[in-house]
This record gives structure tokens, C-alpha cells and sequence, in this order.
């Protein structure tokens, strides 16, 4: 008989999870899976991809009004909320069926139940099963964070909530400066809502490229949402359906809905992590790992958002498979966590790599700094006031970009491609001698030839 009843057992079914399973029993490992409650994770059931779809689907109504300046004439239209959440729903499930299938194919068992682990090899299931398994991955991912207690906290919603709203509120006011805060005020507004966005800090999207900070907030001001930065919520208190929230600056707002997008944490709670010995960080709340993913217990691992690294899916599924091609492919592959793509689905889009500007001249003695704004094409007919940004951040001593930021529409799309470049270290010289496509907004990341900014660092003495 097998020491352990399985190889590898998997906490938690989003995307790292799923990617270690599959790949781990490619390799011959018979691996059990479990998630309590859908298959898909965060990012697939209540994150990237529900919110990426009501991102497109607020977006109809810039572009109906758009339409008019190209000569569309479009007779009035009505927008039905319950319509978009049952739609969403059932793509949703659609895709929560994939991922449950895509582990079963590959010889996965999946087991819809929640596992706590009881020592450093066994595991008890929520249906009352004791599993015991030579390696374990927790992927279980991250919750949103509510913050301290507040009078009135129980009133408020997460993202989790707002992919769920019987009705779309009428005002709603989003306590948040970072990714999730502005999606959902974009989406909110989008869709006709009054959205007001409180941020304790001095400018929304902490630790962006500072231009890009104050092009996202201008923007998104002038399109109608408010930004309140220096204060935070300090009561919510109730009127009927409706609600006031009470600002530590004194002032209150009315609101239908009260959202709060301050961040998320490891989700760890009640996982058994203690009974181990695994280790969690007292500075950021995650699991400790290493490079390869492994905890303070050798045959323990995790993955994804639960260690705090970089919290995006793409980078989860890379480390859910490295994980996999070193314990059971005997291949050790460390993650790279450096030049990683992101992007802010806000309403202006933004796409990042690299570095800051500032990060930029920390780090190096010469920098130079290629910078534009202009009107896009279309608007010069649609007659809506919107601007694009484009930097690029180089490093003036070996002429590599090193950093490039981009506000506007596409900019996702299209800094996954300009990854690729500043990945392979290009130079500010290959982008010059790169044919502009024309007419593109993106051209004009290759035709950039004078700094806009150049800083040089005195030698210290």
C-alpha cells in the first residue's frame, strides 16, 4: 500500500491551484483537489473576469453617446441591470464548468469541500473525510478587507457583493484609491450611477508612475465621478434604504450602496496552517515561501495571493507551475517576479511594466523621460474631452527602457506587447528604428525622439 492516499493535495480551485494539479498529475502524481466553494477561484467567480465584462458592458453607453459625432443617429435606450448580472452569471458558470473539467481530464479528483489541515501529511474535509498526502499546496488565494470596525460596518459591500446587486444603486460612494475602487467607480458611473471615491491618501493608485496618478484622476473627474482624498469613512449610518456616510473631514454624503476597496488579505483563517508549523508573515499577513514556493514545512507549499507576493492571476498560474515542474517534473524552476505587466480596468484603461519614473531615478544616475498627451483620433469627431498618456522611462547610461506607462484606451492590449520589449531589455534605439503604424495611438511609443525630462544624479562625495 501507498504511504499517503495521495501525492498532492491542493487547497483551493482558482487559477495557481488548478494549474499545479493539472500539471503535477501530467507528470504522473495522483493529486486530489479541493475547493469549497466554486471552482475558478477569485479572479474567474468574483474577480478579473466577472469584472472585465461589466467593465465592456458600462462602456456601451461612452459609446452611444459617441455614436453621434460619426453621424449615428440612435433612438433612446434603456439599460437593464438584472439582464447584465444573469448574463455574467451564466458565463460564469460556463467557466466555472471548464476549469472543474479541464482537472478531472487531467486526472484530477476534484471534491467540492473545504480542507483543514491537521499536521504537516494529513487533511480533514468538511464531508468528514481524513486524506492524507505527501505534498501540500494552499492556493486559497485572498478576501477583500473591511478595515477597522466602523459604526455601520455591517452595512457595507465588497466587490464580492457588487457582482451581485438586485438592482443598480443610484449613488454610491467607493472607499478605495487602488485597482478595485476605480473599476467598479468606472463601472457604477458607466452604467449611470452618482459615484463619489474616498481615499485616505493624497492621490488615488498608490505606487503608480506619478503621471500616470494624475491623468487617471483628472479624467475620471472630468467623466463625473468625485475623488475625495484625505479622508475616510468614519460612520455609515441608516435612513430607510439609503445611508449617510460621515467623513473624518465632517462632512456626509448620501448613498444607496456603500463599497469598500481598501485592499485584500491572505485568506488563511481556519486552514490548520498553526497545527503544522507553517510560517505566516507578521508584516503583510501572507505564507512564507521561498523562491521555489516551499514553506517553513519542506513538503508544504503555497501559492498565489495567500503569500502576499504579487498579487495578480497570470503571476498565480506561473508559480502554480513552477511548483509543479519542481516537486513532481524534478525540473527546479524559480519565478521571476520582475517586469510584470499590470493593468487598472479604471475608466481612463491603464497598462504598466517596469519601473516608475521615480523608481527609475532611485535606482539609476542618468534617466531620461519621453512624455506625451493628445487627443485621440476618434475623439476629434465623437467631440468627448479625453486625453491619452504614453511614457516611456529610460535609462539614459545603457539607453534601455526600463519603464512605460500608458493611459487611455487599448492600454492594456497594448502594453502586453510593449512587456515583451522592456522584458528583453530593448533600447530606447530599437524603439526608434521601429516603423510607426499608422494612424495608431501606439505609434507614438516609437516616435518619441526628444526627453521630456532628463535628471542626472551627482556622485556622492
Amino acid at each position: 500500500m501507498a504511504e499517503f492516499d495521495v501525492d498532492l493535495f491542493v487547497i483551493g480551485g482558482g487559477s495557481g491551484g488548478v494549474r499545479a494539479a493539472r500539471i503535477a498529475a501530467g507528470y504522473g502524481a495522483r493529486v486530489m483537489i479541493a475547493e469549497e466553494y466554486r471552482m475558478g477561484g477569485t479572479c474567474v467567480i468574483r474577480g478579473c473576469v466577472p469584472k472585465k465584462l461589466f467593465v465592456i458592458g458600462s462602456r456601451v453607453h461612452h459609446e452611444i453617446e459617441d455614436a453621434a459625432g460619426f453621424g449615428w443617429s440612435i433612438p433612446s435606450v434603456s439599460f437593464d441591470w438584472p439582464t447584465l448580472v444573469a448574463n455574467k452569471d451564466k458565463e460564469i458558470g460556463r467557466l466555472e464548468g471548464i476549469y472543474t473539467t479541464n482537472a478531472e481530464k487531467a486526472g484530477v479528483e476534484v471534491v467540492k469541500a473545504r480542507a483543514v489541515i491537521e499536521d504537516a501529511h494529513t487533511l480533514r474535509l468538511s464531508n468528514g473525510r481524513i486524506v492524507t498526502a505527501k505534498y501540500i499546496l494552499v492556493a486559497t488565494g485572498g478576501t477583500p478587507n473591511h478595515g477597522p470596525a466602523i459604526p455601520g460596518i455591517e452595512h457595507v459591500i465588497s466587490s464580492n457583493e457588487a457582482f451581485h446587486l438586485p438592482e443598480l444603486p443610484k449613488r454610491v460612494v467607493i472607499q478605495g484609491g487602488g485597482y478595485i475602487a476605480l473599476e467598479f467607480a468606472g463601472i457604477f458611473s458607466g452604467f449611470g450611477s452618482d459615484v463619489t471615491v474616498i481615499y485616505r491618501g493624497d492621490n488615488i493608485l498608490r505606487g503608480f508612475d506619478e503621471d500616470v496618478r494624475a491623468h487617471v484622476r483628472k479624467e475620471m473627474e472630468m467623466a463625473g465621478i468625485t475623488i475625495l482624498t484625505g479622508c475616510t469613512i468614519k460612520s455609515i449610518e441608516p435612513h430607510g434604504k439609503s445611508f449617510a456616510t460621515h467623513l473624518s473631514s465632517g462632512s456626509s454624503i448620501a448613498a444607496d450602496k456603500v463599497m469598500f476597496a481598501i485592499g485584500r488579505h491572505p485568506n488563511i483563517n481556519g486552514l490548520g496552517l498553526e497545527k503544522a508549523g507553517v510560517a505566516v508573515s507578521a508584516h503583510h499577513g501572507g505564507i512564507v515561501v521561498d523562491g521555489f514556493s516551499r514553506t517553513s514545512v519542506p513538503n508544504i507549499y503555497a501559492v498565489g495571493d495567500v503569500t502576499n507576493r504579487i498579487n495578480l492571476t497570470p503571476v498565480a498560474i506561473r508559480e502554480g507551475h513552477a511548483f509543479a515542474d519542481t516537486v513532481f517534473g524534478k525540473r527546479p524552476v524559480q519565478v521571476d517576479h520582475a517586469t510584470i505587466p499590470t493593468a487598472v480596468f479604471s475608466q481612463p484603461e491603464v497598462g504598466t511594466v517596469g519601473l516608475t519614473e521615480a523608481e527609475a531615478r532611485a535606482q539609476f544616475s542618468h534617466v531620461d523621460i519621453y512624455k506625451t498627451d493628445f487627443r485621440p483620433i476618434k475623439s476629434t469627431m465623437s467631440g468627448r474631452d479625453t486625453r491619452i498618456l504614453m511614457k516611456l522611462v529610460v535609462d539614459a547610461g545603457s539607453d534601455r527602457v526600463v519603464g512605460c506607462h500608458i493611459v487611455g484606451d487599448a492600454a492594456a492590449e497594448t502594453i502586453q506587447a510593449i512587456a515583451i520589449a522592456v522584458r528583453m531589455k530593448a533600447t530606447k534605439a530599437d524603439f526608434d528604428a521601429t516603423f510607426a503604424l499608422h494612424p495608431t495611438a501606439a505609434e507614438e511609443l516609437v516616435t518619441m525622439r526628444t526627453p521630456t525630462a532628463r535628471y542626472v544624479r551627482e556622485a556622492a562625495e
